[in-house]
């Protein structure tokens, strides 16, 4: 993968709803306890799905307008997001599950002598709590999460804190992620970055981004961009051997 002017790629950060996990099913769980409580009837999953991205504060936002822009007043969202969180704390880890291929994935990148790091806009209470329910803690070497910076994705900040817990700069690190915070993130940070369809993108389509700044492909999911960036770590290691 070392290009000249290029450093070689040391490490894969991967982001953690729509990517590793399939964590709309406990989040919706959550949202909707939310709405009822406020008297509104639930949503399906696959309408909270869209919601997710851009942390917690804004999922409440959203699931209680039923909008992707939507704000509730103040007085509104403190007792909501509070609600939300004791029914998250309660379900994190329940209906969520690794995409397929996924645990696998990751083994074989760590053979291959890249670090692996989660990054992700959930708080870091959740996030560790679900990496572990689900297996998958062991297989990473750090993880960033959303209230441990000033700054969630679409900003870079998580993308540089991961960097420098694995001890890489930005260029020698890219990004798996599922959305356009994550492209976006990616290409502040100075990270490469490919994406995968099977996430949530807010509603929109993955696809949609090909040729966006720094998206350097887009796959059905973790476990087929995971066989890309193996190929192309086997191809920049036998050029180097030349």
């Amino acid at each position: 993968m070392a290009t000249e002017g290029n450093p070689a790629l040391r490490a894969t950060l991967i982001d953690l709803d729509g990517t590793l996990l399939d964590t709309a099913p406990d989040l919706a769980i959550a949202a909707n306890a939310v709405r009822a409580q406020a008297g509104m009837h639930a949503l399906p999953v696959a309408r909270i799905a869209q919601f997710i991205g851009k942390g917690t504060d804004m999922l409440v936002h959203r699931a209680l307008t039923d909008n992707l822009h939507g704000q509730v007043a103040p007085d509104v969202f403190a007792p909501a997001r509070a609600l939300f969180e004791r029914q998250y704390r309660e379900v994190n880890g329940v209906h969520s599950r690794a995409f397929p291929g996924v645990p696998e994935a990751l083994v074989r990148l760590r053979a291959a002598g890249l670090l692996l790091a989660c990054v992700t806009n959930k708080p870091r209470e959740f996030t560790h709590a679900l990496l572990e329910r689900t297996g998958l803690l062991p297989a990473l070497d750090a993880v960033a999460a959303g209230d441990e910076v000033a700054r969630r994705k679409p900003h870079p900040d998580l993308l540089l804190l991961a960097c420098t817990r694995l001890g890489v700069g930005p260029g020698e690190a890219l990004l798996v992620g599922d959305s356009s915070n994550d492209a976006q993130a990616a290409h502040a940070a100075g990270c490469a970055c490919v994406l995968v369809e099977c996430g949530y993108n807010e509603g929109e389509p993955v696809r949609a981004l090909a040729g966006a700044p720094g998206v350097g492909g887009i796959f059905p999911s973790l476990a087929e961009a995971s066989e890309w960036l193996l190929g192309r770590q086997a191809a920049a290691g036998g050029a180097s051997r030349k």
